[in-house]
């Protein structure tokens, strides 16, 4: 008798989770993500601020689901979906299925403006974070050259633009590498020339913090010299300058852009009703309508729970995907899906060396505990021993010793042609 194929579009958080969850469910199960790798993305601030390497946030997927009796991985870009013929379409060739799982996360939302998109930065993949991380070392060996002041301020101006938690994280995370470290590595460097900028178009950052936890924040911010920007609208960014309401200009190269996130084009191009932001609608059961073999989890899902959208977090991926593998394990016997329930345990972000913010259901913690509790929580959740181990090392050494040990300038060879290759 053949098993049932469960194939999973996206190896994040939530599509591994619903692997693992099926491991002892009767389905062969089939991971598809164009990513040979599984990232590790609250940690991704720290690739590009130099403090850990690509190898301790991204493992190989094939590795993670080794112990997975029934379980495989296909390198692929989802394209989308042939409902009809239960075919998940790829740019490799369609892959059959029984029973569907998008979880093809999120990418940055430029709110349509694809001017954003061409002269900013964004934070969502290894490789953003990895050329984050050489834009911000060769600016500063490039202001090493510059005789103009004002040149010299434009090349070492950091504007982060957004107020979430990867906007205060990075923002804490640039200021310390500057002020910490790169001011041991460039003697000449004159600090009155550079400027690290966080923008929010709200009153407030981390807008679903307790507001004493946003007024720690911002008051941590300022006291690692981070010039925090609340209520300014950016109105345009050139390759110059950042344009905000009222007139005023920032000159600078260098716009980190986090502002916002969508569902991603995998999703999209599924052609399933969408939810704002580009998420796919989804029913209490996380199913697609119209189409019961078809669930949808993480970032792509649109679920309501309490009459709001659920917030693009990994908690809810997860716990979204633990929730489809015990429907679909209930379904290939007969079954019905299970109503999905979020439980919210809590969030958290850290601002840097000694400072955090967390908000555990009634506990809120702020500055030396709230950090404490930011490291425990993402220490223990880091996927494998080995990288645990290796970025409880890191941090020991950037903390003991104000030395961040990854200030390389990297870019990888486009691989030889397949004409230059020919014998």
């Amino acid at each position: 008798m053949n098993r049932p194929v469960v194939v999973i579009a996206g190896a994040g958080f939530g599509g591994l989770t619903c692997a693992r969850a099926l491991k002892h469910a009767p389905v062969d199960v089939l991971l598809v993500d164009r990513n040979n790798y599984h990232l590790f993305t609250p940690l991704l601030y720290q690739v590009a601020t130099a403090i850990l390497d690509p190898g301790e946030v991204a493992h190989p997927v094939r590795q993670l689901i080794r112990d997975l009796p029934h379980g495989d991985f296909r390198k692929a870009e989802v394209t989308g979906v042939d409902f009809d013929r239960r075919l998940l379409l790829t740019e490799e060739g369609p892959i059959h299925y029984e029973y569907l799982v998008i979880a093809t996360g999120a990418t940055t939302d430029y709110f349509g403006n694809r001017s954003l998109a061409e002269t900013t930065m964004g934070l969502k993949s290894l490789d953003e974070g990895l050329a984050f991380r050489n834009h911000v070392f060769s600016q500063f060996e490039k202001s090493r050259w510059v005789t103009d002041p004002d040149e010299r301020r434009r090349l070492l101006t950091f504007v982060v633009v957004g107020g979430g938690p990867t906007g205060v994280e990075m923002a804490g995370a640039i200021s310390e590498l500057i002020r910490l470290v790169l001011r041991k590595d460039y003697r000449d460097l004159n600090l009155n020339e550079v400027r690290v900028v966080l923008i929010e178009a709200a009153p407030f950052l981390l807008g679903r913090f307790d507001p004493r936890l946003r007024e720690a924040a911002r008051k941590s911010l300022e006291h690692k010299n981070v010039d925090v920007m609340l209520g300014s609208k950016v109105e345009a960014v050139t390759h110059e300058a950042v344009r905000l309401g009222g007139g005023i200009e920032i000159p600078t190269f260098n716009v980190l852009w986090t502002a916002g996130v969508r569902g991603s084009e995998a999703g999209a191009a599924t052609g399933l009703p969408l939810e704002r932001p580009s998420r796919i609608k989804v029913g209490a059961t996380l199913q697609a309508p119209g189409h019961g073999e078809v669930f949808v989890i993480g970032d792509s899902a649109g679920v309501t729970n309490g009459g709001g959208l659920l917030p693009m977090l990994i908690p809810v991926a997860m716990q979204e995907a633990k929730q489809v593998a015990a429907s679909i394990t209930e379904m290939v016997d007969g079954g019905s899906p299970k109503t999905f329930l979020y439980k919210d345990p809590g969030i958290m972000a850290t601002i840097g060396r000694n400072s955090g913010v967390a908000q555990l259901g009634r506990v809120k913690l702020s500055g030396f505990p709230g950090w404490l509790m930011w490291l425990f929580v993402h220490l223990v959740n880091v996927v494998t021993f080995r990288s645990r181990l290796i970025v409880l090392i890191n941090w020991a050494w950037d903390y003991l010793f104000y030395d961040r040990p990854i200030r390389l300038i990297v870019r990888a060879a486009e691989p030889p042609s397949r004409s230059k290759m020919a014998p």
